[in-house]
């Protein structure tokens, strides 16, 4: 029974966790054998150089530094560079600027990522599309309108999840990697001599031959590990046992012998490096593999649109991001998700791409240096996490330095070149995401200590509560109140306005906590606040970055467990406190970055819907503040 359940998560992953890596070979090879990155001859020398920087990038980033090291390093079972900061930070208690470094490096990772997640639908799809021109060269104009019609389905299904389409993603991705593997072999038996690219020398004299231009091929070589950090990010999803069974038994055999596949047929017939992955299938197969190809591509950029809507959810549960609205699509897993304000942004983004580059060699110019730059970030979150946590010693560090991150740098700075024609363009995105995490964590910081003063003490309200006679009226008030020493807007107003206080009071607090997912026996606390009979009580909801912050179905776990609460949840009513904030008029925060996070405060989510409370039993006061 466990075996078959092994098999089918390592099934899953093929499909969700490979689907970009997956795809690589349709783009990668193109666009290293492009005029744009290679300078140097088609020649065999040359190939085998190529093909053995393609083959031990792979090696040392996705098998050695993913599979093997990056994937134990998990937070509760969950991945991700976010999910590595949120560990990182328990760790770092009292160590306020190394703390602050993690946060950053953590805010810009996942800044990067997001740029990453809006290039790979257009590049993927595009390169998959552009197989029409290779089966007929007048077909080239109907490339770009086929990508957009693509796209715009794809995106267009997200708010209805995406649960039943992914039980086939693994199986055709299974398909789609053994095509691969079956395109490749052929060549490699007709040419054997390309196995020599197995030996990283071929790599070195290439380098130490032709030094710029093989720098310049690194640009390249990058695209073929596109999606490794997808193996970090899922990691919650299928756990590191199934993505690395995944990995070593089909993912990792099939790439290397289609890529293998690809240069021996480059050596054979120079001029297949227009497209060589297209160029392995026989003439009567290009058309089914072009389908194929575009499916296989729709499938990564699904992983990638979803690994999009989890991290950003993460980035609002850590406070670095304003509510947004999430709608879970299925009632069984957690994680499938749909932010529809994040899933426009990403299908504009995208079209603006594919109309702007229209073409996938064009498109790999702007690709790549997000995807280096969230490699080096997390390869130093995860040397100061094995540092700190595993007790790495100087020898192991080194090593990983010498191996991996020489080569990650080495990427790094090759994608730099990208950076005036086109490389701006995920840099751009990356820092505007960068800029609104910053002003948010800041306007909310000075936010919080503002709403506090106006507050005033939850102790002193509550013992003047209990020396004055206030009418109380029957029935269970709910307040959602982010502070455990203050007291809700919403409350003093009832008390000081309407002059009446409910039978049962439960003042609410949701802690998000730096760990994935908090059990249900650990999740609630309630205090009596000093007394047992004046029926009000502080409430702790403590969730996790991946757990649900539904207040009433949290609620209800104080009631079943061990009778905590006695109250009818099921007539409660549920106060919230809104604040109308205004910009100081003469105070140095009044600038554009305290007009920008004003707007960005006015346009979050709701939290009726953030904290799913029932529309007709909630009750809304609201207040004015200063900023």
């Amino acid at each position: 029974m466990r075996t078959a359940q092994s098999r089918l998560l390592a099934l899953g992953a093929l499909g969700v966790v490979f689907g970009d890596i997956g795809t690589s070979p349709l783009y990668a090879l193109h666009t290293a054998f492009s005029m744009d990155h290679n300078a140097v001859t088609v020649e065999p020398h040359n190939v085998y150089g190529i093909i053995s920087m393609v083959l031990w990038t792979i090696t040392l980033i996705v098998t050695a530094k993913y599979v093997v090291l990056v994937t134990r390093a998990d937070n509760d079972g969950q991945g991700g560079i976010l999910a590595l900061v949120a560990l990182l930070r328990r760790h770092l208690t009292g160590r306020r600027r190394l703390g602050a470094a993690v946060t950053v490096c953590g805010m810009i990772g996942a800044a990067l990522f997001i740029g990453d997640a809006v290039i790979t639908p257009a590049i993927s799809v595009l390169s998959a599309v552009e197989g029409v021109a290779v089966v007929s060269p007048g077909l080239r104009h109907l490339v770009v309108p086929i990508a957009v019609a693509v796209l715009s389905a794809l995106f267009l299904i997200q708010p209805f999840g995406t649960g039943k389409v992914g039980r086939a993603f693994g199986p055709i991705m299974l398909a789609w990697f053994i095509t691969m593997a079956a395109l490749g072999l052929p060549q490699i038996i007709r040419h054997p001599a390309i196995l020599q690219s197995l030996s990283p020398h071929w790599a070195f004299a290439l380098l130490f031959r032709e030094p710029m231009e093989a720098f310049i091929l690194l640009g390249a070589i990058v695209l073929t590990v596109t999606g490794a950090e997808a193996l970090y990010a899922d990691l919650g999803h299928f756990g590191a046992r199934a993505i690395r069974s995944a990995w070593f038994w089909v993912a990792m055999p099939s790439l290397m012998l289609v890529y293998l596949g690809q240069g021996a047929l480059v050596i054979a017939e120079p001029e297949a490096v227009s497209n060589p992955l297209y160029h392995l299938a026989p003439p009567g197969w290009q058309i089914p593999l072009v389908i194929f190809a575009t499916m296989a591509t729709v499938i990564a950029s699904q992983a990638v649109i979803s690994g999009a809507f989890a991290v950003l959810r993460q980035a609002v549960r850590l406070g670095l991001l304003p509510r947004m609205t999430v709608r879970h699509t299925s009632t069984q897993e957690e994680g499938q998700i749909y932010l529809p304000m994040v899933n426009g942004l990403l299908f504009a983004g995208v079209l603006v791409l594919i109309l702007a580059f229209r073409s996938s060699e064009r498109l790999a110019e702007a690709y790549g240096l997000a995807v280096t730059g969230t490699l080096v970030l997390e390869s130093l979150l995860f040397l100061l996490f094995a540092h700190l946590v595993w007790n790495w010693r100087w020898l192991r560090i080194g090593t990983y330095l010498v191996f991996i991150g020489a080569l990650e740098v080495l990427l790094l700075a090759a994608n730099s070149t990208k950076i005036f024609v086109g490389g701006w363009l995920p840099l751009g995105m990356a820092s505007v995401l960068v800029l609104l995490m910053v002003v948010w964590r800041r306007g909310s910081r000075r936010l919080t200590t503002r709403r506090g003063q106006l507050e005033g003490s939850l102790t002193d309200f509550i013992a003047a509560v209990r020396t004055r006679k206030v009418r109380r009226v029957p029935g269970t008030a709910v307040y959602a109140h982010p502070s455990r020493d203050t007291t809700p807007l919403a409350l003093v107003r009832c008390v000081k306005d309407f002059h009446i206080l409910h039978e049962h009071v439960l003042i609410v607090r949701l802690v998000a906590m730096n760990v994935p997912h908090v059990r249900h026996s650990e999740r609630i606390t309630v205090d009596n606040l000093g007394s047992t009979t004046d029926g009000i009580v502080h409430v702790t909801i403590r969730v996790g970055f991946t757990d649900d912050q539904d207040i009433p179905k949290n609620l209800r776990l104080a009631v079943c467990q061990d009778g905590e609460l006695d109250v009818d949840l099921d007539s409660a009513l549920y106060f919230l406190s809104v604040l109308t904030l205004r910009p100081t008029p003469g105070h140095r925060w009044n600038n554009w970055h305290q007009h920008l996070f004003l707007s960005m405060e006015r346009n979050q989510a709701k939290r009726t819907e953030a904290f799913h409370l029932p529309p007709r039993r909630t009750v809304v006061l609201g207040s004015e503040l200063q900023l």
